[in-house]
């Protein structure tokens, strides 16, 4: 299925409205996400000094299951990932995605994994 540019146009005015509102420090860095049709990828990132802290993705998963379930168990290795890193607490970043479905179960398991957002 081909994006049109109006829909390239929609994304990138959501992705400019959600990024405007929100940055992410050392002590709360911005937990951003992308997804693609194959894998879901996160990271954690300082916009202080412009560098990845932490990053987790589908495909660091040992077993693989459906898409919803991935999604969720990459939150939790994010989550996982960020406590010896000392972080706590971050900003959600849904980017150009609507909070729905794989970026929710993500954002749902890295809570369940401790992260506060």
């Amino acid at each position: 299925m081909a994006t049109t540019k109006k829909t390239i146009a929609i994304r990138a005015r959501r992705r400019n409205r959600v990024r405007v509102r929100i940055r992410g420090t050392a002590a709360i860095p911005r937990l951003t996400v992308f997804r693609s049709n194959v894998a879901i990828y996160a990271q954690l990132i300082d916009d202080a000094t412009g560098t990845t802290v932490v990053r987790a993705s589908s495909r660091d998963l040992v077993k693989r299951g459906p898409k919803m379930a991935d999604a969720t168990a990459v939150g939790k290795l994010i989550a996982e990932r960020a406590t010896p890193a000392g972080i706590t607490a971050a900003v959600f970043d849904r980017g150009s995605y609507r909070y729905h479905g794989r970026v929710q179960a993500l954002a749902e398991g890295a809570r369940a994994g401790g992260l506060k957002f």
